[in-house]
């Protein structure tokens, strides 16, 4: 087109027509120039199936209510997988703006001194609107500092529940409106489940997060000191209690007859429920999406079962999920994209919508009002027994939540313990002695290196 105009420009031509064949050119220049280019933003996860489908869906939406930015979602694998994978690409300068950690590396993101550019200076900096007030307390309280400073930006929060499959039940001659409230009643359903031909009881996700964690905050009972860790890095564990004794010999027990069903760490043990070989499953609200997805069962919800001899029990649950850690050293353009990106993401029918798409809970107030506003928990009878679990109680600092240094290798070793009491090969009160010694172990040397 340039030698076209250029041959055009050279030829005798009237003044009129001269004007003609510049604007010519000059629209064409204009048409064939690139776009400006999108600043791209690269979001690293860990949600693979119904949920990642869903991520993705989110990034797609907000790509396409604006020119300006390109959020990447990449999947890195496993929580585990994509928190160290991201260390690991910081170190070597290859590592996204964006990646989402689950609660229990909240305290390594939040040692990482020089690595977290924090959301609420994110959001100062960038000048875009965010208040800590619209989210859910039992939300933010997890990710703030000591001064109430919201550290990483709250996405993907959830808590355990129990699901049952409402068409064994009825199949067995149980009521499926009245899901089992506490263990002796998990038990007595289960046994009723195997006598009508169901091989399993129930079976459980992330083992250590249900039946230890959340046991405990659902007794009132403190899993460390100093508030469970939220208190400062001295922190030590005393999970070597009565109550996590009488809990872990039981599943032991019931280990033997298949009342419970052990299926593995994190979401392994999923298929037993989806398959209906166990008919009943603790695990995350969120695990709702990938149930649905995967069954053809009528699925029912209730709250998780509590020990009926506990006082104080049940008391309130605690959350699980991830958030959104912004990592230094990207260039400046993507952190006003990041910033844009995490004022869409708090928009309350952004919210309902992931809320009611996944299990997740909503972290706003307003995005709670509008899904009921809406006749969704109306429409869906159970789905909202997760925010009820939650706020069931005001949080004692035993049920505040945990924030404990090299909490991701502790869970690793308390589920190692849980899985040598299982296998009949330690006592619950020699797994748990053992579980304890070697987290204390590591956690004096986290105080260590962060004093």
């Amino acid at each position: 087109m340039a030698s076209l105009c250029s041959f055009l420009s050279l030829r005798p031509r009237a003044a009129g027509a001269l004007a003609r064949t510049a604007a010519a050119c000059t629209l064409a220049a204009l048409l064939a120039a690139p776009a400006a280019a999108q600043t791209q933003i690269q979001w690293w996860h860990a949600m693979s199936g119904p949920l990642g489908e869903k991520l993705e869906k989110l990034a797609n939406d907000f790509n396409a209510s604006q020119g300006d930015y390109k959020v990447v979602p990449v999947f890195k694998g496993t929580y585990p997988e994509t928190m160290t994978g991201a260390i690991a690409a910081f170190r070597a300068r290859q590592h996204p703006a964006i990646v989402q950690v689950f609660e229990v590396g909240t305290a390594t993101m939040m040692a990482a001194r020089g690595a977290v550019y924090p959301t609420y200076k994110l959001m100062a900096d960038a000048g875009e609107p965010f208040d800590p007030k619209v989210y859910l307390p039992a939300v933010t309280g997890y990710y703030t500092d000591t001064a109430g400073n919201m550290l990483s930006f709250p996405f993907n929060s959830s808590t355990p529940i129990l699901y049952i499959n409402k068409t064994l039940f009825k199949q067995a001659g149980l009521d499926p409106e009245q899901p089992p409230k506490t263990w002796p009643q998990m038990a007595t359903a289960a046994k009723a489940l195997q006598a009508a031909g169901v091989a399993c009881g129930f079976t459980s996700q992330w083992p250590s997060w249900v039946h230890l964690e959340n046991l405990s905050a659902w007794h009132n009972v403190a899993i460390g000191t100093h508030e469970n860790g939220l208190g400062g890095t001295a922190a030590r564990l005393t999970i070597a209690n009565p109550l996590a004794r009488k809990h872990w010999a039981m599943l032991a027990e019931w280990q033997k007859t298949r009342v419970f069903d052990y299926g593995g760490r994190q979401s392994k043990a999923d298929p037993k429920f989806f398959t209906g070989e166990c008919a009943m499953s603790i695990g995350s609200s969120a695990a709702r999406a990938g149930i649905l997805a995967n069954s053809k069962f009528e699925l029912g919800y209730g709250m998780m079962p509590y020990w009926p001899d506990e006082k104080g029990a049940p008391q309130n649950s605690i959350i699980g999920g991830a958030t959104l850690w912004v990592l230094t050293g990207r260039p400046q353009a993507e952190y006003k994209g990041v910033a844009k990106f995490f004022t869409y993401l708090s928009k309350p029918d952004v919210q309902a919508w992931w809320h009611q798409n996944t299990g997740y809970l909503p972290i706003t107030q307003a995005s709670y009002d509008l899904t009921r506003a809406q006749g969704f928990y109306e429409r869906n009878p159970g789905t909202d027994v997760s925010i009820r679990q939650m706020t069931l109680n005001p949080p004692t600092p035993n049920s505040k939540g945990l924030r404990f240094g090299n909490f991701v290798q502790i869970r690793d070793m308390i589920e190692e313990e849980l899985e040598a009491t299982l296998a009949g090969q330690k006592t619950a009160e020699a797994a748990l002695e053992a579980a304890q010694k070697r987290g204390n172990a590591l956690l004096e040397a986290f105080e260590q290196a962060n004093p």
